[in-house]
């Protein structure tokens, strides 16, 4: 869902999101961009140790930011190690990004790059499509004679996400097009400017409104209470920076936030795996086996109403939901096909006892463990309240 949010943000400047999978030139695009070599390019094939970059210039008369990202499509990088740079991503690009750019290459699109382009619209949104641009690198591989749009006819995967997208697409060479004659197709600054107009068009059919969500809302709102806070007990400091040590506060409160429920999620799913099967194991011969059921799953239940309630009067913690439905998926593929259900019932309640217990957390390890240990007691608690009640259920009347 996007919403137009004048009064949070400077609508002078545009926040474009650069994504794509490693070694797709992502950096170098940024630089391409700015025409100044502003990002640090990493030309290993591992960027396991780069961070999320942000920087703002002025582009042909446009105040950008630029948000150039790792590889959050890699299909083969555990998304664990993300983590942190997704949060510095999203606290870059709040209240929300106006573009975001897929950075793909003009090569043979074989089926690792099937399975990255799967993956971005799997993770994005049809709304997020609404503001993406296909953007291709390596344009001196096009034939002779043919265009962007010509090579994406090839393929049905490309046409398909170019389509989604608007039909947008552009292509550039960070190497080969950087001095060929301007206005020509094959000129970086000439399709700098195409891709900047087509930009401009789209957030003009988006009304002027950035890509938001309440989660990224959310983090503007932390933002501007870190502002608020340093403002009060640091007179001396610029508005830049104050914004930036806000940043990096409510980057740190966030990741926090985050280590926590992602925690408490998994422990939940195992925990409520664990809660299920030995529930199911102790009354597996009793004669009351639907009353045993029916006083497993109202205990489950209410825990769960508990869950969705708090989490909703939570704000930032509606993101236990998302990671419990993620995490109990995974979990289940783990324990080897138990029900998905109580997996992801399970991976829910851990993702809010996870959130709840982070707080006062003064790092990720510190709040991991708070969550781990919050969700295996308060399992531990529930699963004998419930063994109680299954072996009074069994007694002879």
């Amino acid at each position: 869902m996007s919403f137009t949010l004048d009064d949070m943000e400077d609508t002078n400047t545009k926040r474009i999101v650069i994504l794509g999978k490693t070694g797709a030139g992502k950096s170098s695009l940024a630089n391409t961009i700015f025409g100044e070599n502003a990002f640090m390019i990493n030309h290993t094939s591992n960027s396991g140790t780069r961070e999320c970059q942000a920087q703002t210039k002025c582009v042909n008369g446009r105040n950008i930011t630029l948000i150039d990202t790792p590889g959050f499509f890699d299909t083969d990088r555990p998304e664990e190690e993300l983590k942190a740079e997704i949060v510095k991503c999203i606290i870059e690009c709040a209240p929300g990004p106006h573009a975001f750019l897929i950075v793909l290459k003009v090569e043979k699109f074989t089926e690792h790059e099937k399975a990255v382009v799967k993956k971005i619209q799997k993770y994005f949104s049809e709304e997020a499509l609404k503001y993406t641009t296909v953007l291709f690198t390596h344009g001196d591989q096009l034939a002779e004679g043919t265009t962007i749009k010509d090579f994406i006819q090839e393929n049905k995967s490309l046409r398909d996400l170019v389509k989604k997208c608007g039909g947008r697409c552009h292509v550039i060479d960070n190497k080969y097009w950087n001095k060929s004659p301007k206005g020509e197709y094959r000129n970086n600054q000439f399709q700098v400017e195409e891709l900047l107009k087509t930009i401009d068009k789209s957030v003009r059919a988006n009304r002027g409104s950035c890509f938001t969500n309440e989660m990224l809302q959310g983090v503007q709102e932390e933002i501007n209470q870190e502002e608020q806070r340093i403002r009060k007990s640091s007179s001396n400091m610029s508005e830049e920076e104050i914004t930036q040590q806000a940043k990096v506060s409510a980057f740190k409160k966030i990741l926090i936030k985050v280590t926590g429920v992602t925690t408490g999620a998994l422990v939940g799913a195992f925990c409520g795996a664990a809660l299920m099967v030995g529930a199911v194991c102790t009354v597996l011969n009793s004669t009351v086996i639907p009353k045993a059921v029916k006083a497993i799953t109202s205990s489950v239940g209410a825990l769960g109403g508990q869950a969705a309630a708090g989490t909703a009067a939570a704000g930032a913690a509606t993101g236990a939901g998302t990671a419990g439905t993620t995490t109990g998926a995974a979990a289940e593929k783990l324990l080897g096909g138990v029900t998905v259900g109580v997996v992801a019932v399970g991976a829910v309640i851990g993702g809010y006892k996870g959130y709840h217990a982070a707080e006062g957390a003064n790092t990720p390890g510190e709040a991991a463990h708070r969550a781990a240990e919050a969700v295996i007691d308060d399992a531990m608690l529930v699963f004998n309240k419930v063994r109680d009640a299954v072996y009074g259920l069994s007694k002879p009347q």
